[in-house]
């Protein structure tokens, strides 16, 4: 029993290396632009009067993070001028990530939506846009920075930052404005101060990018001439993948796209949830934002240890099962009302669940890279896992409009069942990863 604990204990150790505390504040700075741009400005947005219809379709800004692949090549390849010798390849284009980051939410934060909300869609589209480059740079930097065994330790500490900034950027964010608000109703100054103090909380990203040490350089074919570069950015990266899984790839690449459905359909219309259930802003910030994101965090050091311990296709099984279930919980809360002791048990099970499935899915996504192409080929994993979620997320506002959201909260656990299915059949085919640098 006592060599089992220490055992344990010893496998938690991991999470105090070097690595692991400096992927928690880089974490921190890629999870802070995403709900600005999308969870916490569907509540400014309904708040404001925005109907669920327009809000459900403005969920489309997330596609930016879909198709990040396109320019992922660049990333890899292209060096920024004087930036790049003075801080490397990856750090570099951290910096301008985050750069362009803090420009659009300064510009958020000068605009009101219910009289310029095309203004504010394309504000929200240049953070969307930097945050997505900022992903492609910094996926890149956490596997370059570590082997393959200990991806899983590196993503739950980033999943612990990234879970951290949606504290902020949710709780935060709704706390800023309750406490800024100058009467009764909407007040739009009230969020506008909010979003930028969220531009200036970018600077933990900024700070530590710039005090973080570059990862070593892999150095990369050289081309003979423009067609040969062309080929060995843009193709190469995509060929490879295939060349090494042949037709395991469509198992693959299917399971990469529809994994993460459930959550992220539902997550659309969540917060307008809260809103139309008579949920109070201190109340929503309290449970949804802080104590939901600490049994996050909960579940993805939990999720990282059991992956290291079991392997990451059967937590990728538990997770796709437990994410599934817990919409159910939702459906079930949409009849209860407006009761808060609900609302935690709910949050409760979700998040936990959501934790222990993000830090498999990362350390999945990890071990399907050649280092040679880590930033493209991550980047097309991570786009892959968007794209129809989000696509399929942009009608969610047209379905509680027609069916409530009762009817909405079973059909996404519903649509999680495929995932479950293509996670069989990757076990039963017996698709094993091989280690990143024997690829």
């Amino acid at each position: 029993m006592f060599a089992a604990v220490q055992s344990w204990l010893k496998d938690f150790r991991v999470y105090l290396e070097w690595p692991c505390l400096r992927m928690l504040f880089l974490g921190f700075s890629a999870g802070l632009p995403l709900l600005l741009v999308l969870g916490t400005l569907s509540f400014w947005l309904r708040e404001a009067g925005i109907d669920r219809s327009t809000i459900g379709y403005l969920t489309w800004v997330g596609l930016i993070y879909a198709f990040k692949w396109v320019w992922a090549p660049l990333v890899d390849r292209i060096q920024i001028p004087l930036f790049t010798r003075l801080l490397g390849r990856r750090r570099s284009w951290l910096i301008l990530a985050q750069a362009l980051i803090i420009l659009g939410l300064v510009g958020m934060s000068t605009l009101d939506p219910k009289i310029a909300l095309n203004a504010m869609v394309w504000c929200a589209l240049l953070v969307a846009f930097g945050s997505a480059t900022q992903d492609i740079a910094l996926d890149a930097f956490r596997i370059e920075s570590a082997d393959s065994d200990h991806q899983a330790a590196l993503a739950a500490t980033y999943q612990t930052g990234y879970r951290l900034a949606l504290i902020w950027a949710g709780a935060g964010v709704l706390w800023l404005a309750a406490r800024a608000e100058t009467g009764v109703g909407y007040d739009a100054s009230a969020w506008q101060f909010a979003y930028l103090c969220m531009a200036g909380s970018i600077g933990v990203g900024v700070l530590t990018t710039l005090f973080s040490k570059e990862p070593a350089a892999y150095e990369l074919p050289k081309a003979r001439n423009a067609k040969a570069w062309l080929y060995q950015t843009l193709i190469e990266p995509f060929a490879e993948f295939i060349r090494r899984y042949r037709w395991h790839a469509v198992l693959i690449l299917s399971l990469i796209a529809i994994y993460r459905i459930s959550d992220v359909v539902m997550g659309i219309m969540a917060n307008p949830f809260y809103v139309d259930m008579g949920y109070t802003k201190d109340e929503v910030a309290a449970v949804s934002k802080v104590f939901g994101v600490v049994m996050t965090l909960l579940g993805a050091f939990l999720g990282g240890v059991l992956t290291l311990r079991y392997g990451v296709l059967k937590i990728l099984f538990l997770g796709a099962v437990l994410s599934a279930v817990s919409n159910v919980l939702f459906a079930w809360l949409a009849n209860q009302g407006h009761d808060l002791h609900g609302l935690i048990w709910v949050i409760s099970a979700d998040n936990l669940s959501s934790g222990i499935a993000s830090a498999a899915f990362i350390a999945f996504l990890s071990s399907l890279t050649n280092i040679r192409y880590s930033a493209t080929q991550y980047a097309l994993f991570s786009s892959m896992m968007l794209l129809l979620p989000k696509w399929l997320a942009g009608f969610s506002g047209v379905f509680v409009d027609h069916y409530g959201y009762q009817a909405f909260f079973f059909g996404t656990a519903i649509i999680g069942v495929p995932v479950l299915i293509l996670i069989w059949a990757t076990m039963h085919f017996k698709i094993v990863q091989a280690p990143q640098e024997e690829k």
